[in-house]
């Protein structure tokens, strides 16, 4: 599978309920915590074009922010996502 990576900050509440996804999934992750290394913010800019916490990748595949992988989640769109990745 691709790694997944999340780039966040601790307090950041959206931050926190994509953790919690994630983990309730039994899924792992990187997280690269931008308020810790702010270098890290403007790769995170460059990979996804948004500038709000959180950004999620599969792989290099951007998947935006909290609220676009929990419809992702929601559709199950997002096993799909995870499979397919898997596969690539």
């Amino acid at each position: 599978m691709n790694k997944i990576t999340l780039y966040g900050t601790k307090i950041c509440p959206y931050c926190m309920f994509a953790r919690r996804l994630l983990t309730k999934k039994g899924l792992k992750y990187d997280e690269i915590r931008v308020d810790l290394q702010p270098e890290k913010r403007a790769e995170m800019i460059k990979r996804s074009g948004r500038y709000t916490v959180p950004q999620i990748f599969i792989g290099e595949t951007s998947i935006g922010g909290f609220d676009d992988m929990a419809a992702l989640d929601r559709t199950g769109k997002l096993d799909a996502l995870l499979v397919e990745n898997k596969a690539s």
